[in-house]
């Protein structure tokens, strides 16, 4: 189940950065930019977490930061 996600459009709500959403979310920048310029997609399980993400970002940074 391929689900396109629009992870700048994501990134770019929040007002971040691509090296600020990257350290938040503890994500590689270099695969941030790859699934940004379209060059790779992410896989299952960053595609989900990608969409928690997008539905619950304070969540997701508070559970990170502990």
């Amino acid at each position: 189940m391929s689900q396109e996600i629009n992870i700048k459009a994501i990134r770019e709500a929040m007002g971040l950065s691509q090296t600020e959403f990257a350290a938040r979310f503890c994500l590689s920048i270099f695969a941030l930019r790859n699934w940004e310029q379209g060059k790779r997609n992410p896989d299952p399980a960053a595609r989900a977490y990608l969409k928690i993400i997008e539905k619950e970002p304070e969540m997701v940074s508070k559970i990170l930061a502990v």
